[in-house]
């Protein structure tokens, strides 16, 4: 039952709820006493040949009047407490997505979407199901069978009551057995389900590639072994459930046969009438559904009590990146200034970077260039606070970026990172994400400015051209591009390009850099890219080589230091070369 006490903050919440349809779920128990006891007394009246017309009229009107009621009352209380559970199961997927918008890029490094969903859908319904149908069956079986037992001992025999409860002890230990192991069994099925999820997620978003490579076959071979993981650690949870309801129906079983063996002799006694132990059979079978409620709820709660532990130990996960005591609620502006020391992305061994040391001047466009792995977009991370545990400074305007609301930070900035992620909607709304009410005109002004504009006028729908999941429908460029412009639309301080040119021709490049110089003059870009064409503007250069400065400067000078960046511009002059059938070029 601790799910129950870990839930107290919701029930206080909705106390006024839970009350109503408490109440009438107790209303309706006790209402269902008199049918039996009404028919107990019209048994023991024609018996005694004292039964009248308008005495069996009357037992009518009341028996027609307590099903009104009852019908009543189950309507309330199933209004009230199952539409609670529905709050409850909005309440803590708020909370879940509040929880993964806070969360730092390293918390998704360690975790997959699929077991994040999981949580969000399996664990909830299950933490739902102890909010309704828990609350349901407590109340139900404790009103209910406190009511009947009471009635029981107190209308009809003591005596015959308590011999006919002997067995039940003995069910509530077993019952409470059976929910132990439930519930272990029942955590390794959801973990086992969050694999699965992961699976499906993984394989329906790579669908692409797993076609181009022919690797269906291999794929759902790897799935239905998952499913079929799934489904054994299910029926481990199903065969502890099972044993629950044949178990109950057997120690009742006991119970019924005491009440007729023991009766009886009551009977003969003369301790007991025909009509009495005709009711006192009615009453023990309204039993029957509380005594089964409490292994249904033993079923419910230990269900409940695993999905919730494993949402609150993701609840538990702090922010890695908050914000300081008295931090500054302003948008930074000014110069930045790089001194890192060291950094070490989390769970690596090695450091990502080193000793890196540059100041870009408001208004400057920063480049950088190196190799894969060389650590250009780390030193982009670093900027926008995604990680932190550098040994160092980076300030903004002359103060350390640390001090800054992540808020206002990364309103700062506009970024464009390699991975273009476009929503399943339209391209308009695309580029509009930062604002949706922008005025169309400044949208296309955007998308001209990063040389899409063209593009989306050859889709039949124009700017209201649904792009599909990821931007499936459109091509690396037109992501790129599309991207490009969701960011200037921003008019960030600071523009973060993260090798954002690289699916885009030579000519779509320097006609997007053209625009960038044009509009975003007195506001500071950072470029990094493979591609020096994409650079070679830029104030200052730096170029990157396992995670250090190797060489800074300009493009000019660095030409004449005949070092990295030379040689890069001189490959990539012969590549050019190349692609342009052996011409020459001055």
């Amino acid at each position: 039952m601790k799910v129950l006490v870990d839930l107290g903050w919701f029930f206080k919440e909705r106390k006024k709820q839970y009350i109503i349809g408490v109440t009438a779920l107790m209303l309706v128990a006790m209402l269902q006493l008199a049918p039996p006891k009404i028919i107990g007394m019209i048994v023991d009246a024609v018996a005694e040949g004292t039964l009248t017309a308008d005495m069996l009229k009357q037992w009518m009107i009341i028996l027609a009047a307590a099903g009104i009621l009852m019908y009543l009352g189950r309507y309330l209380w199933r209004v009230m407490i199952f539409g609670s559970a529905v709050y409850l199961a909005r309440t803590m997927r708020e909370r879940l997505f509040q929880h993964f918008t806070r969360m730092s890029p390293s918390f998704y490094q360690r975790r997959r979407v699929g077991d994040l969903m999981a949580h969000a859908t399996n664990d909830i319904s299950a933490v739902q199901q102890t909010a309704g149908m828990g609350i349901l069956t407590l109340a139900d079986s404790v009103s209910t069978g406190g009511f009947v037992i009471l009635t029981m001992a107190l209308t009809i025999s003591w005596k015959l009551t308590l011999i006919a409860l002997i067995p039940i002890p003995l069910m509530v230990i077993l019952t409470s057995y059976y929910g132990r192991l439930l519930r272990r069994r029942f955590m390794v099925a959801q973990e086992a389900f969050s694999d699965l999820n992961d699976k499906t997620q993984e394989s329906i978003s790579g669908i692409k590639v797993l076609k181009t490579f022919g690797q269906q076959k291999e794929d759902i071979e790897a799935f239905t072994e998952r499913s079929e993981t799934v489904v054994q650690k299910n029926m481990r949870v199903a065969k502890i459930d099972a044993l629950f309801d044949p178990t109950i129906a057997l120690i009742f079983t006991v119970s019924y046969i005491l009440a007729f063996v023991f009766g009886t002799r009551f009977i003969i006694a003369g301790e007991l009438k025909i009509g009495e132990l005709i009711a006192f059979i009615s009453y023990l079978g309204l039993l029957t559904w509380p005594m089964f409620a409490i292994g249904f709820l033993f079923n419910i709660v230990e269900r409940g009590n695993a999905s919730y532990s494993r949402i609150q130990d993701l609840l538990s996960v702090e922010q890695e990146i908050q914000d300081r005591p008295g931090a500054i609620g302003e948008l930074p502006q000014g110069d930045i200034v790089f001194n890192i020391g060291s950094f070490t992305f989390p769970d690596d061994t090695e450091s990502s970077l080193r000793d890196i040391h540059f100041t870009l001047k408001k208004g400057e466009t920063l480049g950088i260039v190196g190799r894969t792995g060389s650590g250009k977009t780390a030193i982009l991370k670093l900027l926008m606070r995604e990680f932190e545990g550098y040994t160092g400074t980076i300030t903004y305007g002359g103060i350390p970026i640390t001090r800054y609301k992540k808020e206002n930070l990364r309103q700062a900035i506009g970024y464009v990172p390699q991975d273009h992620f476009l929503f399943s909607t339209t391209l308009g709304e695309n580029i509009a994400f930062t604002n949706p009410a922008i005025d169309q005109e400044e949208i296309v002004a955007a998308a001209k400015a990063a040389h899409i504009h063209e593009d989306i006028l050859t889709f039949a729908d124009g700017y209201e051209t649904m792009v599909g999941e990821r931007g499936v429908s459109l091509s690396g460029g037109q992501r790129q591009r599309v991207s490009i412009a969701r960011a200037l639309l921003m008019n960030p301080e600071l523009l973060l390009l993260d090798d954002s040119l690289s699916a885009v021709d030579a000519r779509t490049e320097e006609a997007i850099l053209h625009s960038l110089k044009e509009q975003r003059t007195g506001k500071t870009t950072v470029i990094t890219s493979h591609r020096l064409s994409a650079i070679q503007h830029a104030h200052q250069i730096i170029v990157m080589e396992e995670g250090k400065v190797v060489e800074i400067g300009d493009h000019q000078s660095l030409l004449q230091k005949q070092g990295i960046y030379k040689e890069m511009y001189d490959l990539q002059q012969l590549e050019s070369i190349v692609e342009q059938g052996g011409e020459t070029y001055e």
